[in-house]
This record gives C-alpha cells, structure tokens and sequence, in this order.
C-alpha cells in the first residue's frame, strides 16, 4: 500500500505561483512513477504531469506545458509541482498518484484526497 498526501494548494490570483507537494509513504517509493492530475467542476479527471522513478523523464499536458514543473525528492518521498503564470482554468481539486508513467489515469493505482488551487481575481 501507498499513502499519499497533497499539500500547498490554495487561493491565487492570475499570475501568482503555487507549488504543491505530495508526501508518500508505504512501499518503496523510488520505484514508481508518478503523476499529477486535476479535476476541475463538472469536468473530467485530466493528466497535469508525470515524472519517472528517477526524475529524468517528464511528461506535461500541453496545457501546462513551459507554466509547470514536476519534480521528486526520492529521499524525501516527496513530489512537487511548481506551478507558475496561474491562470483561472488551472481553478481545479489537483491529485498526485503513483503506478506506471502515462497520461492515463488507469496507469495509476494509488491516489491522494487531492488539494484545491482557485485562481481567482
């Protein structure tokens, strides 16, 4: 079993940075992938970034694409997600997981409750 826990989000104006983190804890946490996704109201789940157990391969929505960056601290257990230039549709409940590198939400097995960013003026 995997815990996983975000932290960081909030309220922001367009513009402003956020960066959020999620704390992992249970199996070994270096050997996984793991990813950032987002639900925004009344829309679907979508991918936000991926990073590989080792931090040198990352994978970006083209939403974000050049705004965010995805990171890990395997000694820490920890992921972040740098978020900058917000805009008010990147207002959504954002989740990290934990499984296998995709854009797919199905790559994934372990989820976290997920932190609420609103970019708002």
């Amino acid at each position: 079993q995997v815990q996983l826990v975000e932290s960081g989000g909030g309220l922001a104006r367009p513009g402003d940075s956020l960066r959020l983190s999620c704390a992992a804890s249970g199996r070994t946490f270096a050997r996984y992938s793991m990813g950032w996704f987002r639900q925004a109201p009344g829309k679907e789940r979508e991918f936000v970034a991926a990073i590989g157990w080792a931090g040198g391969t990352t994978s970006y929505a083209a939403s974000v694409k050049g705004r965010f960056t995805i990171s890990r601290n395997n000694a820490e257990n920890t992921m972040y997600l740098e978020m900058n230039s917000l805009k008010p549709e990147d207002t959504a409940v954002y989740y990290c997981a934990v499984g296998s590198m995709s854009q797919r939400s199905e790559a994934y097995d372990y989820w976290g409750q997920g932190t609420q960013v609103t970019v708002s003026t």
